[in-house]
């Protein structure tokens, strides 16, 4: 990866970190049972292990790299990552609240569930001195600890938000100092009303992301299917098929045709980025359809971890509000069902 971008030259893209998300190409080939998956596949950190780090490249699966054989996707995220990395370095020591969440927190962990956590922090006087925007999020490399700045959280919990409330009220709640003590002490006050709103436009936020990537999905093997069974259909023949079922608005025919034909240019340019075709046109797309079609994974916002999520806001809005007490802990029937869901038993559409 050449860094071509000015004030980027003296990092070393083989030697910054790559946090939990960030996108990577690999400088190896790598085999995969009997698939090999080639040099400049793209793909994305899911974990680390050690000096390994496990990357998730779409239609292959989990794939264990050495972190030399690794390198940022982006010349920008070479930035990010250092910045972010020197933050959390830096600004680790001055968390003053500090709490478990996650699965755990709320009862519905089960034996290989990640410990995440989230907190404030304070930052040091000095860095608010300065004439540049000093962090307001730290996290951490693997992606399962995450704080905010002290003002931020306070605004966000001004405004009843989820995630911000559900940090103050969860029972492994921890100051580490006076402030997180005090922000402990006044949490009562940052309730009200409002939960009602905020909760429910989250909850309903996560709602049409799922419907979104579930839509996509059914698309993307729509549009798999039918070049696998005409060889003959041209890029304008599918997008007509597309459209024709796609229930996106449009003005005219015409825009709904055009709407859908990019639709299919982003799938095969996505398929390209994820190192599934060769080319990034069309006919790279029909060939991956008729002859090296595998299983493709769910997009990250079709998770069921996302869609149990959803329900659990909901259940917790609606305890808090009728009874003036939260418990994060969910039990009986609602956490039966929440289990459920998080196994991939229920499907979205119920």
């Amino acid at each position: 990866m050449e860094l071509r971008l000015r004030g980027l030259t003296h990092l070393d893209p083989l030697a910054v970190p790559l946090p939990h998300g960030t996108e990577v190409t690999t400088r190896v080939d790598r085999l995969v049972g009997e698939r090999r998956v080639p040099q400049g596949a793209v793909g994305r950190v899911v974990a680390s292990a050690g000096a390994e780090l496990d990357v998730m490249v779409v239609g292959v699966g989990v794939v264990r790299y050495r972190r030399d054989e690794l390198v940022p996707r982006k010349a920008g995220q070479v930035r990010h990552a250092e910045r972010r990395s020197a933050a959390w370095d830096a600004l680790r020591p001055a968390v003053v609240l500090e709490a478990v969440v996650g699965s755990r927190a709320w009862g519905l962990a089960h034996e290989g569930s990640d410990t995440d956590r989230r907190g404030v922090f304070a930052l040091p006087f000095p860095w608010t001195t300065g004439l540049a925007e000093p962090p307001r999020d730290l996290v951490s490399a693997d992606g399962s600890a995450s704080y905010w700045e002290v003002e931020k959280a306070i605004r966000q919990a001004l405004r009843a938000d989820p995630n911000t409330l559900e940090l103050l009220f969860v029972p492994t709640a921890e100051a580490r100092d006076e402030i997180g003590a005090w922000i402990l002490e006044a949490r009562s006050a940052f309730v009200s009303s409002a939960i009602y709103g905020s909760f429910g436009r989250y909850a309903l936020s996560q709602l049409k992301r799922l419907s979104q990537a579930h839509r996509l999905a059914e698309h993307r093997e729509r549009v798999l299917d039918w070049l696998a069974d005409d060889p003959s259909l041209s890029l304008d023949g599918v997008a007509r098929k597309l459209a024709a079922i796609s229930p996106r608005a449009a003005p005219t025919e015409a825009d709904r045709a055009l709407q859908a034909k990019e639709y299919i240019k982003q799938l095969y340019r996505s398929l390209h980025d994820q190192g599934l075709l060769p080319a990034r046109d069309f006919a790279s797309l029909a060939a991956f359809a008729r002859e090296g079609r595998t299983s493709l994974d769910l997009s990250r916002d079709l998770r069921p971890k996302n869609a149990y999520n959803l329900v659990r806001l909901i259940a917790t809005a609606v305890r808090w509000l009728r009874d003036g007490e939260v418990d994060l802990a969910v039990q009986g029937e609602l956490r039966e069902t929440l289990l459920a869901i998080k196994a991939g038993a229920w499907p979205l559409d119920r």
